[in-house]
């Protein structure tokens, strides 16, 4: 029988165990506990445990002498070298101390080991598993994933709280950031560019939760959407005319909803020729042109002090002579500066914005300018939203936990004091058939007031993507 399966059985044996023990001749021994169990202890003191022993007493263990034993001054930037050198040290350890496994054990708790010192623990096989969107950590026993837009609980467990927040500073101390009483929450990234917020007690009552929003190792690219199911292929050519011809974008929706994914996608329309500063809070875009700065902001330090906003990198962008502007999501008064460099000669900027619908989105501008700091009247806010953004393309999740394209909307200008939309492509939901939303986006029939701008840059839209003729029925 392996040393696992011993484990398991003895410790349930142990709990079956009676709370006294008897000595040889029937008198209960002192505390309950006999001459023979006594000397049983004793002779096994200093000796390998095996059904006295759990699982997790024998990986602390292991890992433990293996921490102290393997060379710190080795290169850990060539990891097959370090694996090699860690699974030399684990055989090794094992042979000492007379521990026998099996082969499957043997793999899993080295596996295991060697993702506590090399990489984050328990979340390791939850990283490299593709078909994961997002990772959830409820505090230590409760860890949950996000598979095809569906949550799942996964048997996963840490250890402790404190192992929980060993994984979370090492996500976050080469990124130069802190999470403590002092300051709870953090957002930060992986190396890969998926996206970290970690929230520690006294603000989160279940212990230190972690959310991982994952981002594919190959960035999604515009056929897998149409593939996908999320936009059409008419769509897709009216985007690409749109950033072709330098229109101002605004990408909204929900969280999760696939905005980020989205403003990756439709960078790749942008020229190669052309400079491209990227303002976000934690760097995530994966934009593939080569000349692009990626710019993020910093939190304040444990002085409270030093800390640089969105909307300062907004500004002194417009010094470094970029072409676009990519700002990963406007949250606050960085809104008023993103709407100022898209009235000033930096169009075809992008950004993001969380809002339930084209016409929210406006409104949520419209507040975080004013958040800037600025006594604006509002008519002048809107007046400035109406000239800077030509474009807000919403995304939003189905409840069929799909991401879909909802609605492609062409700002028109100011009437009175309302700010005019056109509705150029909308989603039209047919049905409902075996779990999934049947329907498809349309084009409504509305030619934009842009298109001059199209035939300036040389781009040619044949006439039926706008819905010449009859309209496509799903």
């Amino acid at each position: 029988m392996s040393l696992m399966r011993r484990l398991e059985r003895d410790q349930s044996d142990e709990a079956k165990k009676p709370s006294t023990d008897k000595l040889e001749n029937g008198s209960e021994a002192p505390g309950g506990t006999s001459r023979l169990s006594t000397l049983r202890s004793r002779r096994t003191e200093g000796q390998t445990p095996t059904g006295r022993t759990s699982y997790k007493d024998l990986k602390t263990r292991v890992q433990t002498r293996l921490l102290n034993e393997v060379d710190t001054t080795m290169d850990v930037s060539k990891l097959d070298e370090v694996r090699r050198t860690i699974q030399e040290l684990f055989e090794k350890i094992l042979v000492e101390e007379n521990i026998v496994l099996t082969r499957p054990e043997r793999q899993r708790l080295l596996e295991q080991i060697t993702d506590e010192i090399l990489g984050y623990g328990p979340l390791q096989p939850l990283l490299a598993d593709s078909s994961v969107s997002e990772i959830m950590v409820n505090g230590y026993d409760s860890v949950y994933v996000e598979r095809s837009g569906r949550l799942y609980r996964t048997p996963l467990k840490f250890e402790s709280n404190e192992h929980v927040m060993r994984i979370i500073d090492r996500i976050v101390a080469p990124l130069g950031r802190r999470v403590d009483e002092s300051s709870p929450y953090v957002d930060a990234r992986l190396p890969d560019g998926s996206r970290v917020n970690a929230v520690i007690p006294p603000i989160s009552l279940v212990g230190p939760v972690l959310t991982i929003r994952m981002f594919s190792k190959d960035p999604i690219t515009i056929d897998q959407l149409i593939g996908f199911g999320s936009v059409t292929q008419e769509a897709v050519s009216f985007l690409q005319a749109a950033v072709h011809a330098n229109l101002n974008v605004v990408i909204s929706g929900g969280t999760g909803s696939g905005k980020t994914t989205l403003l990756n996608v439709l960078s790749t329309f942008i020229p190669a020729d052309q400079r491209i500063v990227t303002i976000e809070n934690a760097a995530e875009l994966q934009l593939r042109q080569d000349h692009v700065v990626t710019l993020e902001t910093r939190p304040p330090n444990i002085e409270g002090s030093g800390a640089i906003t969105a909307q300062q990198l907004v500004v002194n962008a417009l010094r470094m002579r970029p072409d676009r502007i990519i700002v990963g999501e406007i949250r606050a008064g960085e809104a008023l500066d993103m709407l100022q460099a898209m009235n000033t000669g930096h169009e075809g900027s992008m950004t993001t914005a969380h809002a339930n619908s084209p016409r929210d989105v406006l409104s949520r501008i419209e507040t975080m300018t004013l958040m800037a700091g600025y006594e604006l009247p509002i008519r002048a806010i809107r007046e400035q939203i109406a000239s800077a953004i030509d474009l807000i393309v919403h995304v939003d999740r189905m409840r069929d936990g799909t991401r879909k394209v909802t609605h492609i909307t062409e700002v028109v200008g100011m009437e009175g004091d309302v700010i005019t939309l056109t509705d150029l492509f909308m989603f039209e939901q047919t049905g409902f058939e075996e779990g999934k939303i049947v329907g498809g986006m349309l084009p409504t029939g509305l030619r934009p007031s842009f298109i001059d701008r199209f035939e300036a840059a040389g781009i040619h839209l044949p006439a039926n993507i706008f819905g010449a003729g009859q309209r496509q029925r799903y």
